[in-house]
Parts: C-alpha cells; structure tokens; sequence
C-alpha cells in the first residue's frame, strides 16, 4: 500500500511540532540540575540525611510547579503573539491583496525563482485566502500558524519530567541510605544517562552528550557544595 506525504514525514522525522520535546528534555535537566545542587549545598552544611529528604522535597515540588506553570505562560504568550500576528496578516492580505501578492513574489524571487514563475505562483495563491495567509505567515514570520505547539503539552511534560529529574538525587535516601556521596553519585548517573536520550533526538554522540550534561551538573553541585561548607562553618552546623 502506497504511504500518503503526511505518512512518510513522520516515518523520517520526530515529531517537533508539539510542543513537548524541549520543555521535557529542559524540564529534566533542570531538575536533575536543581536538586543535585540543592542537596549537595545543604549537605556541605552539615545538615542532617532527614533535613536533606525535606529540603530535596520541597526542591521538587516548588521547581516542578514553577516549570510547568513557566512553560504554560511561556508557550501560551507566544501563541497569542503568533495569533495577532496573524490576524494582522489576514487583514491585510483583506485591504490590499495585489500588494501581498507582489510581496510574496519578491520574496521567493530573492530566493532564485524567476520572476514571471513567482508572480504566477503568488496569483495562484491569492485566490486561496487560506493558503494565501498560511503562505504570506510562513514568509514573513517564520511560523506556520496550523502547527503551534500547546501550551497544556508543554506545562505537563515540564512538570512530569522536573519532577522525574528531582526525584533522581533523593534515591538513596530514600530507600534508607546516608551518604551524602551516594546521592551525588546516583544523580550525576542521572545527569548523563539524560544527557544521552538527549542524543537520540539530536543525533550527537550519546558519550558527547551524557560527558557534557555531567560535567554541567558537577559544576553547579561543586558551586553550592562549597557555598553550603562555607555556610555551615561560619554558623557552626555539623
């Protein structure tokens, strides 16, 4: 059976245009990120294994709720910006279609196409006032107003994977351990097993990737590491 066009894009291509990918992939980062930090600033204040499951908890929750609300306003403010956009575009492919018509013409002659063949393919389009529109948004924002990416997708992916991310770090509490270390260490496997499903999508090398977030991630646990040390040996905890 022959594959439609719809078909075989979605066979060569992930799906980019649903807005879940990126606020997924930052939202488990960052809460890998946040909490690996988190824990290692309180736990370099000498705090105890109980006061690091509450601080990393309420990391977690506090950063998850903020991301996904993040993400909704974030995604919702530039659809409604795409949207007037749009309707701006619509009234004036309205009042002035010959002008737009020119303009797309141009356009599409500045990439190399004859001028007599773009006039024609732009008075062809003209006479579709929807293609018309979805032709003249494409140009001139860069956008295609049918494939905007929802905000709820975002929001919930964000919240999900933070969520996910947080939790990594508080494992071994968790499940009964102490060490400070043990935590560090289980997040900073977290750290670069997402670095690396983050290569599948990108198609970078999955070691590049996973060294790259780690390393990130160390960096930030080593900053508050030696705040929360610092901290704690000035107010004398531990």
């Amino acid at each position: 059976m022959t594959e439609t066009p719809a078909a075989l894009r979605e066979a060569h291509h992930a799906d980019v245009s649903g807005g879940w990918l990126r606020p997924a992939v930052f939202g488990a980062m960052d809460g890998l990120v946040t909490n690996i930090a988190l824990i290692a600033g309180v736990g370099g204040g000498g705090v105890s294994p109980k006061s690091i499951v509450l601080t990393g908890m309420a990391g977690l929750v506090a950063g998850a709720i903020s991301m996904g609300l993040g993400e909704y306003t974030s995604v919702r403010s530039s659809n409604e910006q795409v949207a007037a956009e749009v309707a701006k575009e619509r009234r004036e492919l309205e009042r002035h279609p010959e002008a737009e018509a020119r303009e797309l013409a141009e356009a599409w002659v500045a990439r190399g196409l004859p001028r007599d063949l773009a006039m024609q393919v732009a008075d062809a389009v003209r006479r579709n006032p929807e293609e018309a529109l979805r032709m003249h948004v494409r140009e001139e924002l860069g956008v295609d107003p049918d494939e905007q990416p929802s905000p709820w997708a975002a929001a919930i992916s964000s919240f999900l994977c933070f969520s996910v991310g947080a939790l990594v770090p508080l494992l071994t509490y968790l499940a009964g351990f102490t060490s400070l270390w043990l935590a560090l260490g289980v997040g900073g496997v977290g750290l670069f097993v997402a670095g690396a499903i983050v290569a599948r999508f990108t198609n970078r090398s999955w070691w590049t990737s996973g060294l790259r977030q780690f390393l990130l991630g160390a960096a930030a646990a080593a900053a508050t590491y030696l705040v929360g040390t610092l901290i704690g040996i000035q107010g004398g905890v531990g």
